[in-house]
Parts: structure tokens; sequence; C-alpha cells
């Protein structure tokens, strides 16, 4: 009896220990649950986070109007700062080198800010040349009308050529010529031309530099072998110039002139805007009523603004960013003009979808290939080691760039810690997609403080990619696919993943968000949503999204999720539903250190002693 009931009572014990482990499983579990559920929904995005919020300047878009504004002085204070500063210059080189576009739209901007500072008196510069035979004669300026006799103003070109520049002298038999060029008809005032101009023509520079530190108008033959037929004397000439270009032709331009460089004033049009307040809405919102009188066209109405708004932030890249780019600016008007009578929303709205169909051929077939099983990409179930990161594509000549998911897998097998990065092999990695690689790499090394060398290898791979891929933008995908195969844990494929990381776990914003989330939602789309899918991007991001309006509608519907995190270990259980690392329970790091932990026991075990001979070669 005592020895059945000390069974009994074993036996009691024993069914206890399971139903108290049961529920200590149930306990954590439930615990995991929650948490993951916490981070699900702490780090969800809501529908009105995925476009910049207008709604707050409504009333200012019915409101807004051109009367008693200096638009060009509250969008260019620094343009208007640096041509003040030129026109006071007594001393030195008179040169502002602006960091600007050189077509004729901003070179109209530009000249009409100078024409501010032009003095009101009606000076007469240069002179008058007479022509008698083979007597060539300088007169003081008496006359504007005359062709070497100028008043000053503001003159502008985006391309010219030598005899347009500089004039030329022609001969019709015995008969002696003086043609002006466009230095002759800028004397006393300001000319603007394009770096790219001077840069393609140096001896114009070299020539015009002179011009210009002389005070004087020089005439010379074009043809070094037969001189001017007439002595031609010197014109009187003062000029200030203002160079435009964009920042390579700028430094293009120190290289081919440091002096003058180092002499010159420096300043900016400002491509954008950044929104601090209403006025800053308001001056944006006149500057484009601006574009719209120039080409012609009714002010918009007051539904127009948001979906305007929603484009420019798509081309800036930042919700409190605008575009000041007036040719930008103007092809949108001009384009919604083509599809109603007014500009309102609705006309808006069919230019860009009709830009965005001529424009989408390639996407769209890119597309198919993805949807035909040509490049496999899941979206739906679980798999080990295989996650669906998010690139951005550009082909030279195509006018947008398009988002589409990339498949990243990672295999992992016993060895002496290497982390093979196929793409670098193959020679199709950029250097900072390496630099991406080796960072994740460090944290995770990090993070497992191990105090030997990690007994696993691992190889990284883009799938069915041919081309080179560069940007750290993937590294967090690759981290997270990294760990699933090291946990044998499997990654959900309804979700895909965005976003850089540094060596302290931390997730980094990266660019094309837009493209990237439309990218990915197509392709479930088109398969059918499941109300489970997905992107994750990093929480700094958030300010940079202006997705489309179906993204936003399936969003809003629960169809599909867009989380934003701030560090890695928020990614992992939104992929695995397991913590990176848990004090109690499972964890992902902890399953880690126990698979590397049973690999160097096994490998630390003992051999059989008829295979212990081989430890004989090992040793020799």
């Amino acid at each position: 009896m005592q020895q059945g009931k000390t069974c009994c009572g074993h036996h009691s014990s024993g069914r206890k220990c399971a139903v108290l482990n049961r529920v200590e499983s149930c306990i954590i579990a439930l615990f995991l649950n929650q948490t993951n559920a916490n981070i699900l929904t702490s780090t969800q995005l809501t529908w009105q986070a995925l476009q910049p919020d207008s709604s707050r300047y409504q009333s200012l878009f019915s409101t807004v109007s051109l009367e008693n504004s200096d638009t060009l002085a509250a969008v260019q204070p620094r343009l208007l700062n640096a041509l003040a500063h030129l026109h006071h210059q007594t001393l030195g080189f008179p040169l502002l080198l602006l960091r600007s576009q050189e077509n004729s739209d901003y070179l109209a901007w530009i000249a009409e800010a100078a024409q501010r500072f032009q003095p009101d008196e009606d000076a007469l510069y240069g002179g008058d040349y007479h022509v008698m035979g083979d007597n060539v004669s300088l007169q003081p300026p008496v006359d504007a009308s005359r062709p070497f006799t100028s008043t000053g103003g503001v003159h502008y070109a985006d391309w010219i050529e030598s005899e347009q520049l500089f004039g030329c002298v022609r001969q019709y038999k015995d008969r002696v010529q003086l043609e002006p060029g466009l230095l002759h008809q800028a004397n006393g005032g300001t000319l603007i031309l394009s770096i790219n101009t001077l840069l393609a023509q140096p001896l114009l520079w070299l020539r015009l530099r002179k011009v210009i530190e002389l005070g004087r108008f020089d005439w010379y033959s074009p043809d070094e072998r037969r001189p001017l037929p007439v002595t031609i004397p010197p014109l009187p000439l003062q000029l200030r110039l203002i160079l435009c270009g964009d920042r390579e032709a700028l430094a293009s331009f120190q290289e081919l002139d440091v002096e003058v460089h180092e002499m010159a004033l420096y300043s900016e049009f400002e491509e954008n805007l950044q929104l601090v307040d209403e006025d800053d809405m308001a001056n944006w919102c006149r500057w484009t009523l601006c574009q719209a009188e120039l080409a012609g066209l009714t002010p918009p109405e007051a539904d127009f603004w948001p979906l305007l708004i929603q484009e420019a932030v798509r081309l800036t890249g930042d919700q409190d960013t605008l575009p000041l780019c007036p040719r930008w600016l103007r092809r949108q008007l001009q384009e919604a003009a083509l599809h109603g009578e007014t500009l309102n929303g609705e006309a808006l709205k069919e230019a860009l979808e009709a830009r965005q169909w001529r424009e989408s051929f390639l996407a769209d077939r890119m597309r198919d290939e993805i949807l035909l099983n040509q490049i496999m990409i899941e979206t739906e179930g679980e798999v080990v080691g295989q996650i669906n990161g998010l690139s951005v594509i550009e082909f030279p000549g195509h006018p947008r760039p398009w988002g589409e998911p990339s498949r990243i897998t990672c295999v992992v097998h016993p060895g002496d810690g290497e982390f093979t990065d196929v793409e670098r092999k193959a020679e199709l990695g950029g250097n900072i997609h390496a630099k991406g690689m080796m960072i994740m790499q460090a944290y995770l090394i990090s993070e497992l403080e191990l105090e030997q060398q990690l007994p696993f290898s691992a190889s990284l791979v883009f799938e069915q990619s041919y081309s080179e891929v560069d940007g750290d933008s993937a590294s967090l995908a690759e981290l997270c696919v990294l760990i699933s195969a090291l946990a044998n844990q499997p990654l959900n494929q309804q979700i895909a993943v965005t976003g850089s990381v540094d060596q302290f776990g931390n997730v980094q914003p990266v660019g094309g968000l837009n493209e990237k989330i439309e990218g990915f939602f197509h392709i479930c789309q088109s398969r059918e949503l499941t109300g489970k899918q997905g992107v994750i991007l990093p929480a700094s991001n958030v300010r940079h999204l202006s997705l489309s309006d179906d993204v936003v509608e399936a969003v809003q519907q629960g169809q599909f999720h867009i989380w934003a995190i701030e560090r890695v270990d928020e990614a992992l259980p939104l992929l695995t539903g397991i913590a990176w690392q848990s004090e109690s329970g499972e964890s992902l790091l902890s399953t880690i250190q126990e698979r590397i932990t049973q690999l160097n026991q096994q490998e630390n075990r003992p051999r059989p002693w008829p295979l212990r001979w081989l430890n004989w070669f090992n040793h020799s």
C-alpha cells in the first residue's frame, strides 16, 4: 500500500506538474501575444498619416489671391539679398554665382528680381561709333537708340555664341559695319548667363572676364590670320554678371577659374519652401497663382490645392516641404487645364491619372512578370530565411521611378562565422550596400555576446536580381532574414520591409517610400488583399508619405497595414510572432544562443573510439 500510495502520489505529482507546465506555457504565450499585439497597434499608422494634412488650410485655399503681395520676395529672400549686395558692390569682381536651373523660366524670374535693383535715372552707357571709310571714331553716348549706346537694364540668355555675345565686325567690299552683341546691350546693367555656356566655350569666359576687369571692350578679329580691316577704339563698359548653374556646373567653374570663384558672391534660387506656419502656405499658393497668371490660366479652385499638395510632396519627399520650381508648377496647371474648363480637383486628378497611365508601361510589364510567377514573390504564408524587401527601380530615360518587391533569402550552416554577401561576391553589389551588410552583421554579433566565433556561416542574396544592387535600404530586411535563418523561425510573407539599421539596432530613414509601398500594394491587390498584408518602414520616414488614394482607402478599411518602427526588435515580432529578446519565455535571441550552444557541444563531444584516430590527422 505504501508503495502503491507512493506510486499514486508520484503519479499525482507528475500530473500536477504537467498541468502547471501547460498553465505556465499559456501564460507565457498570452504574455507574448499581448506584447506582439501592443507592438502591432502601437506602431501601426492610421490612414490620416499617409498623406499630407491640408485640411487646416482649407479656409486659406478659398481666399488666397495676389493682391497686395510681393510673392517673389516671400519665396526667394536669399536671391534678393544677394542681388542687393551685387548692385551695391563697388570693389572686387562684380559676379554672382547662383545655384539654379539654367532654363528660360528660371532666368526670367532671376531677371525680374535683378530688375528691382536697377537705378531709375536714365543714364547712358557705351558710346556712338562713327564709320567714315577706313576711319572709325567713338563719340560719347547721346541717343539710346544708337546700337552701342545702352541704358543698362537686365538681359539674359540660356545659350549664346561668340558673335551673339561680343558682336562682330562685318566688311562688305570697302564698307565696314559694326554689329553689337548682348554684352553691349547690357552695358551699365546686369547680364545673366548659363555657366554651362561658358564651360562648353572656355574662350568666351576668358574674354568676358578680361572685358569686365578692364572696364572696356576691345575689338578683335575672329580669324587670327586676318586682322581687323580698320582700327576700332575700345568701348567703355561696366557690367554686373550673374552665372547660373547646378552644383556640378558651379564646381566645374571653380576648377576653370579659382581666382574669380573666390571673389564672387554666392546664393541660391531656392527650389523648395519649408512650411512652418500658415503664412508659408499662403506664400506658396501665391507663387503658384503667379505661375497660373503667366500661363494665362484662371486661378485654381479650393479643391484643386489639396491634390496639388499631395503631388508636390511626392516630388519633394517631405510633407512639410513644397516645390518652388516654376516649370514643374506650370506643367501641373497646364495639364489640368486640358482636362477641364476650370482648374479644380477633378481636372487635376484626371490629368495625373492620364500621365501615370502614359508613363507606366514598363512598370506594368515588370509587375506582370511577378503576377505570372516569372519573378517569384510570395505574398502569403510563412517561410524560414525568406523576406520581401522593397526596391525602387530607375531606368535611364524613363520619366519616373517605381517600386517593386525583391525576394531576399538567407541560408545558414555550420561554419566559421563568415557572412557571404552573394551580390558583393558576384560584383553586383555597390559599396553602400556592402556597408549596410557589415553594419547589420556588427549589430547581430554584438547582440549575441559570444565568447567565441559564431559557429554558423550564412549566405544572403537578392533572388532573381540581374543588375547592380546598391543602397542600404534593405539592411533591415537582410538582418531580419538572417535572424530568421539562425533561429529557424519563419517570416510572414504578407509583410514587406524597408529601412536601414545602425550598429545599435536603430532603424534609419530611406528614400522612395511612396513608390516602394505602392509597388508591394499593387502586387497584393492584384492577388487579392487578405487584410493581413502590409509594409514595415522606419518611423522617421512617416513625414515623407504621400500615398495614392487606393492605398489610403485600403488602410482605412483595414485591408492593408503600414507599421512605423524605430528599432529592429519592433520589426521581428511583426514578422515572426516572437519577441527578439525576453526575460521570461521564448525569444529569437535565446533560440539562436541555444542553437549555438548545441552546435558547440556537438563539436566538443568525444568521437567514438573507432573514429578517434582521425584526431591524429587533425592535430598533425
